[in-house]
């Protein structure tokens, strides 16, 4: 018979899947808007981002639990300091997503400037990031963290390279300013994304190793 420790570190685990997933999605809904899908309902956006905030609350509350009423082992207590962070971390991503969304109503000739710059290439990316850290923290695998910290690095490069771009593009044509300062956001909040992924990679490598990477390479 399972103790009341392992059924709340249960519950805490399937809640920190859980609010990945649902970033997960968001980031995809976030993609597709960004792209001009027709089909995206923003309606649906919103009501997931405020399923993110309340599972957000309830992985606080499910550790605070632990915490009170429970003698956590060091390994178990390691996965609990993890989860407080990967849920923090988890929930920015959502933020981010609804920002992406509300920014791509003031980029005009958004086609124009999605093909110029090849946004789609950074989307594809940054969809498969979020995915695969969510792949990550189930399994545990430490081969994915340094794949996670790579891609990021792929997903800072190509943005700051498209920013470059766009101010170029926007110094030799007044009339994608206004698009063109929108779209940089869009980007950083694109690169942000990558980073808090980076961030919920290190939590996951510090819950398997107890050794804290943060600000380190992996080589």
């Amino acid at each position: 018979m399972a103790s009341l420790l392992e059924i709340e570190l249960a519950k805490l685990k399937e809640a920190i899947a859980k609010i990945g997933t649902l970033a997960e999605h968001q980031v995809i809904e976030a993609m597709k808007k960004l792209l001009s899908d027709p089909n995206v309902e923003v309606k649906e956006i919103k009501k997931t981002e405020h399923k993110i905030d309340k599972l957000d609350v309830k992985i606080d509350e499910i550790c605070q639990n632990v915490f009170a009423l429970q003698q956590p082992v060091a390994s178990d207590l390691r996965f609990i300091m993890s989860a407080m962070q990967i849920s923090s971390e988890t929930e920015r991503i959502g933020d981010l997503s609804i920002s992406i969304v509300k920014k791509t109503k003031n980029v005009k000739e958004k086609h124009d400037l999605i093909a110029l710059f090849q946004i789609d290439q950074i989307t594809q990316i940054v969809e498969a990031i979020t995915a695969k850290t969510n792949e990550c923290f189930l399994i545990q695998d430490e081969k994915m963290i340094a794949e996670i910290f790579l891609m990021n690095k792929e997903i800072t490069t190509i943005c700051e390279a498209t920013i470059e771009k766009i101010i170029t593009e926007m110094k030799h044509n007044s009339s994608v300013i206004t698009s063109g300062t929108n779209l940089i956001l869009i980007l950083k909040h694109l690169e942000r994304i990558g980073n808090h992924c980076t961030n919920i990679a290190e939590s996951i490598y510090f819950m398997i190793n107890a050794k804290l990477i943060k600000h380190e390479k992996i080589k």
